[in-house]
């Protein structure tokens, strides 16, 4: 019985990307591309780029535009390539979008507007503002954690009626708000909490937006082919195998921390660098990170 809809706009297996750096804080570009090809080669199906796991509050507008240059040239004939465009500022947002959409992304993610915490109303008018000024696909991104407020079901409803606003990232924690939206509208659903992909999945979402994919991009496509095949035990032995390395990656510090360690510790990327307010990891966690992948197979 196969369980996920054909051929999802954005693909299936996703990764927020990192942006590598080098030691002294500068961006790396051809890092970047490398890794891309990296990813694509392992697994993935589409990018984001910009996202807050590539450390999008501390990246200018125009490394931005470059990130999302070099990254469509080295895979956007490969992979979907998506550009986070989002901010707590509706016009910087669309300038974001516009700049993007020229540098040649396929698609937008767009984050609820944070910190500032909107009326719903702001809400809607801040993702079809951001919507209407480009031609690109936009998947929005709930996740209250960092933004200090949800979509309510009710503006997600009626966001669909956007005809760009086509796919929602969820990092919400509701999995039943989610089955509620995708049972009544036509949005294409993505876990964005690896902690919960097999739930989201099985459940009818088409994808996931993960952080834990730099490490695991070929075992999660295994398992949302499994979900897509009827394979249940199968989805469920990857994602217990897992289950040390989402803890490894997700909990012992910053995702773009851990992840950044591990790529660096692996020969992926040149440096572990991040930008402040971050800091690399100590040696004490890079031992943890090691200990999860290893736990989870991931050697």
């Amino acid at each position: 019985m196969a369980l996920m809809s054909s051929a999802p706009l954005f693909g299936r297996v996703l990764t927020a990307m990192v942006s590598p750096m080098n030691p002294d804080g500068s961006l790396d570009l051809e890092g970047a591309a490398e890794l891309a090809v990296h990813l694509v080669d392992n697994g993935h199906d589409g990018l984001v780029v910009n996202g807050t796991t590539g450390e999008s509050p501390t990246t200018t507008d125009a490394e931005k535009v470059d990130l999302v240059r070099v990254v469509v040239e080295a895979v956007g004939h490969r992979a979907h390539i998506l550009a986070g465009a989002g901010s707590n500022n509706t016009a910087h947002s669309v300038e974001s979008a516009r700049a993007a959409a020229k540098a040649g992304a396929q698609g937008l993610l767009i984050v609820t507007p944070y910190y500032n915490k909107p009326p719903q109303e702001g809400v809607l008018a801040h993702f079809t503002t951001v919507a209407d000024a480009t031609d690109l696909p936009v998947m929005v991104y709930d996740i209250p954690g960092r933004t200090g407020i949800p979509i309510y079901t009710q503006t997600l409803l009626r966001m669909a009626d956007h005809p760009r606003i086509v796919a929602v990232k969820d990092a919400k924690g509701d999995l039943f708000a989610a089955s509620e939206v995708m049972a009544a509208t036509d949005l294409q659903w993505y876990s964005g909490d690896d902690a919960l992909n097999l739930a989201h999945l099985t459940q009818g979402a088409v994808g996931i937006v993960s952080v834990v994919g730099h490490l695991a991009g070929r075992q999660y496509a295994e398992m949302i082919a499994a979900v897509g095949q009827g394979n249940l035990a199968r989805a469920i032995e990857i994602h217990r195998q897992l289950i040390p390395a989402v803890n490894a990656v997700m909990h012992i510090t910053q995702g773009p921390i851990t992840v950044k360690a591990a790529l660096h510790d692996r020969g992926v990327i040149a440096s572990d660098s991040v930008r402040l307010p971050l800091v690399a990891a100590t040696n004490d966690q890079l031992a943890q990170v090691r200990e999860g992948l290893q736990q989870s197979g991931l050697n």
